[in-house]
């Protein structure tokens, strides 16, 4: 049984999730929720193809599709960078994460993670 249609209904949750971290000034939870948005929508267009994949890259996963335009992939690579270093304080020298990201990134993620669903969208 196909689940696409669960897989992208998560993928549009979860970036909805990522605007309202924005209006609570929680940036770096947007970057990462932005991420997981766009690897949902990933998810689901493998599962309209039949496959499974794991892993968290959406780059991967995309490139696994094999239908992903050039700027769908650059827009992956960026949202990639936002897996972990958003949630652990590990991923920099010093500080937390919260203190690396601001509204500008967070925005410049839900765009990224916007296109991504939009193509994934227009393909199911």
């Amino acid at each position: 049984m196909r689940r696409q249609a669960d897989w992208f209904r998560q993928s549009r949750r979860k970036l909805e999730s990522a605007r309202w971290d924005i209006q609570g000034e929680f940036y770096e939870d947007a970057c990462f929720s932005a991420q997981q948005a766009a690897e949902l929508a990933a998810k689901a267009l493998l599962e309209s193809q039949g496959r499974i994949e794991l892993g968290p890259s959406v780059y991967q996963l995309l490139q696994a599709a094999g239908t992903a335009p050039p700027d769908a992939l650059q827009a992956a690579r960026v949202l990639d960078r936002y897996y972990i270093p958003t949630r652990y304080p590990n991923g920099f020298p010093a500080g937390a994460p919260m203190d690396y990201y601001d509204r500008s990134t967070a925005e410049e993620a839900v765009g990224h993670a916007q296109a991504i669903l939009d193509f994934v969208a227009a393909r199911l």
